[in-house]
């Protein structure tokens, strides 16, 4: 996952989904003192206490584990000042720097990962000290516990779908009854042109519209969740064309073969179409629980 995907992709936008719904919870007021930053949870007792020493967090820190009772908290002691409302908000504004933060976070939750299942936190999730993250932990731990079964054993699939009407266009041609065209002028040739163009648009458009509608059928049966994500934009989308569909998908680990082979194909007779499948990630889409009654 490059830097620029991370922040959007894997829930590392400030505005997005991809963690557990807290508002930052405390303000700092002492910019010289430090902060606990919490990266992700997961059960105590775990290997994550063995994992923890091993990790460097952001502003090179040591990670450390707050437990209480059954949860534990992935944490690393930062500069309150820069990681204040306003220190973070200087940092939005600056995509390089919002990158390796994003960059350090993601890399902290990946390791611990490899290892147990995790909680993903939001970017930017700071409490003012240990016994404030003890306290989050209490309070949650009937919802934390829950989401944690919930998520044992699966990890996150991103599925894109990019029109790409360029290339379209240069498709080869299906070949036409051999016949000789009448002489056009050259302004009437423009617009032919021009008509052809807006025509390949809009079928390049209207294919990866139906192709996107079928990958949800394609993996129903392998996927336990689906998130529907806002299509990346600019220097954000990393396919070629237009990104139109930006997908995360829940599925068991055991079955990331079967999910690939489901939608092997499904756009290679497509020209102008192209699928992208991305992970398998700590689950970030879906570490808020799922609406009760509410299917995928």
């Amino acid at each position: 996952m490059n830097t620029e995907t991370q922040i959007t992709e894997a829930g590392a936008t400030p505005t997005k989904a991809g963690a557990t719904p807290l508002d930052r919870p405390d303000t700092p007021t002492a910019p010289d003192t430090t902060v606990s930053y919490v990266y992700a949870l997961s059960r105590a007792g775990t290997a994550l206490d063995t994992t923890a020493p091993q990790l460097t967090g952001l502003d090179d820190g040591p990670l450390r584990t707050v437990t209480c009772g059954e949860l534990s908290a992935l944490v690393s002691s930062v500069p309150a000042g820069a990681y204040s409302e306003e220190g973070m908000r200087a940092r939005l504004e600056d995509l390089s720097e919002l990158a390796a933060v994003a960059r350090t976070h993601h890399a902290v939750i990946e390791a611990a990962y490899a290892t147990t299942t995790v909680l993903p936190m939001r970017l930017a999730t700071v409490y003012l000290d240990d016994a404030r993250v003890r306290s989050m932990l209490h309070e949650r731990r009937a919802d934390f516990g829950e989401l944690l079964t919930w998520l044992e054993g699966h990890v996150e699939l991103g599925v894109k779908v990019y029109a790409d009407p360029r290339e379209a266009v240069a498709a080869p041609p299906v070949p036409a009854p051999a016949s000789t065209p009448a002489p056009v002028s050259p302004g009437r040739a423009y617009l032919q042109q021009r008509r052809a163009q807006r025509r390949h648009n809009r079928d390049a458009y209207r294919a990866a519209g139906a192709v996107a509608g079928a990958v949800p059928d394609r993996v129903s049966a392998l996927a336990r969740a689906r998130v529907a994500h806002r299509p990346q934009q600019g220097e954000l989308a990393s396919g070629p064309g237009e990104n139109i569909s930006n997908e995360a998908y829940l599925v068991p680990a055991e079955r990331t073969g079967q999910f690939h082979q489901a939608l092997t194909g499904l756009a290679d007779d497509v020209p102008g179409v192209h699928v992208e499948i991305t992970g398998p990630w700590a689950p970030y889409s879906f570490a808020t629980p799922p609406t009760a009654g509410a299917g995928t």
